[in-house]
């Protein structure tokens, strides 16, 4: 649960004049928000989406300073171009961009579709990107990640039958120990970048309609209009954790009905997502994955 309450917005946000961020998945859904509420608080926002024609159409209707750059977070290739091509400072990295409950897949280096994107692109990304980082990094992950397991010995599901629910609650603790790794790594090295996560709660995007199952589906879009908040709202966790003075590994989400809705405040973890043992682990083997 929850260990504080806020009335913050997106309204709420500071300047980030002279700044600039980077959203993973900025081309639509809470990404977009975020992109969008950044760029009209002055940074200079990069839009890394894999469409670049959808992230043209996204960025024109920011008002602000945006860029668009083409990043496939299930092809490390297109990671190491991205990063390759990188000059210069990021005040803040979003590693927003995810899939969700999609049919058994693999990514161009074969891994696990959900796995490979949500946690390792993200995982190689940040890694190549830490040495121009300056302030913060923000890794989205999810109120599922409560019901997520992570198996070291098949992360990638080449053993146990595919379950799309549990390849993704486990990608979504995977960003959470991840985040947790990261800054202990920060600190130990001294460094002053922090690393943060945030989750959206139940919040209505696009997420849940592409799943290619035409029950998952059709029950997303009825939550999305009967439960769910709004979009504009799950942005916020994202949004708080990328602006306020926070200490590293702070975890953010809405406040209200078990974190699935409300104002941004900071979130409880599970003991697997506390597991600093865990989160070395899948440190390692996530390292020699993507090596």
């Amino acid at each position: 649960m929850p260990t504080g309450t806020s009335s913050w917005t997106s309204n709420d946000l500071p300047s980030f004049a002279g700044r600039t961020v980077v959203v993973t998945g900025a081309n639509s859904g809470l990404g977009r928000i975020a992109a969008g509420h950044l760029a009209r608080a002055g940074a200079h926002v990069v839009l890394a989406v894999r469409d670049l024609d959808r992230g043209r159409t996204a960025a024109a209707s920011m008002d602000g300073d945006t860029e668009v750059r083409r990043l496939d977070l299930a092809d490390l290739s297109s990671i190491r171009e991205f990063a390759d091509a990188w000059s210069g400072d990021i005040d803040v990295l979003l590693n927003n961009a995810g899939v969700m409950h999609v049919p058994e897949g693999r990514t161009a280096d074969g891994f696990e579709t959900q796995f490979g994107t949500n946690h390792l692109g993200h995982f190689a990304l940040t890694d190549m990107l830490l040495p121009h980082i300056r302030d913060r990094v923000v890794t989205m992950s999810s109120l599922l990640h409560r019901m997520g397991s992570i198996d070291l010995d098949d992360l990638n599901w080449e053993r146990r039958s595919y379950n799309r629910s549990a390849a993704y609650n486990q990608s979504k603790l995977a960003n959470l120990l991840f985040s947790l790794e990261l800054q202990r790594r920060l600190t130990r090295s001294g460094s002053s970048v922090r690393s943060m996560a945030a989750h959206p709660g139940y919040a209505a995007t696009n997420l849940q309609s592409r799943t290619d199952n035409r029950l998952l589906d059709a029950a997303g879009a009825i939550g999305n209009r009967v439960i769910a908040q709004s979009a504009e709202a799950g942005a916020w966790p994202l949004l708080f954790a990328a602006s306020l003075e926070l200490p590293g590994g702070s975890y953010v989400g809405p406040s209200q009905l078990m974190e699935s809705r409300g104002h941004p405040a900071l979130a409880g973890r599970t003991a697997a997502a506390s597991d600093l043992d865990l989160a070395e682990k899948l440190w390692d083997a996530s390292t020699t994955l993507t090596s």
